[in-house]
């Protein structure tokens, strides 16, 4: 991925994908789902010497999406996603976060996303899928170009997302898989939510809940 780099930062007990992602020759870039243990995504953007422009939420869940107010207003920039449908949880990121033991703040996007919407991360332009069924409001960041998705808790390497949270649905998010992720072609790559990467087509062959 030429000029385009990623960094994943676990955080929280969940371990979950926080990723930096940014142009090598700009140094501009987003961090998506900024979801706890702020003074570590502090330091990686340092060590990167980043500019951070936007903060991408995945889905409202709390490993996701619990740092995303406080490091948004401390580096002034907005947070984009997810989908509307996910409002309800990020309403509650607080009570979330006294049930978890997470630090956590409510969080109101300045921008909600939906099928068909594209973001900019390091230059390089990214189609929103609205994927639900893990969370009502669960999107994926797709670039054709690069050939690589950041697939949040949708498809993980030999798994998917749970779906026995408050409003995840089995059936939608197979049904999100099967209609929008496996047509991206088996050649596309993604970094999911939790764990380590994957693609597309080594998931249509190997993982168990597709079959």
């Amino acid at each position: 991925m030429p000029d385009f780099a990623i960094q994943v930062v676990p955080v929280t007990p969940f371990e979950q994908n926080c990723s930096l992602a940014w142009s090598e020759r700009t140094k501009q870039g987003v961090v998506i789902d900024p979801g706890g243990d702020l003074p570590r995504i502090r330091e990686a953007i340092a060590a990167a010497g980043l500019t951070i422009e936007t903060i991408l939420l995945t889905h409202g869940h709390i490993d996701h999406a619990a740092g995303a107010a406080e490091l948004a207003a401390e580096l002034g920039v907005p947070v984009h996603g997810p989908h509307l449908a996910d409002k309800p949880l990020l309403d509650r990121l607080e009570l979330q976060g006294q049930q978890y033991g997470i630090p956590a703040r409510a969080v109101t996007p300045d921008r909600w996303l939906d099928e068909g919407d594209t973001v900019t991360i390091g230059g390089t332009d990214f189609a929103i899928l609205h994927c639900p069924g893990h969370s009502p409001g669960s999107v994926v960041f797709y670039s054709k170009g690069l050939g690589f998705a950041f697939m949040g808790d949708v498809l993980f390497n030999g798994s998917i997302g749970r779906t026995d949270l408050p409003g995840g649905s089995h059936e939608q998010l197979i049904e999100a898989i099967r209609t929008k992720i496996l047509p991206l072609g088996d050649d596309v790559s993604f970094l999911p939510g939790h764990g380590p990467g994957s693609r597309v087509g080594h998931e249509r062959m190997t993982n168990p809940f597709l079959r």
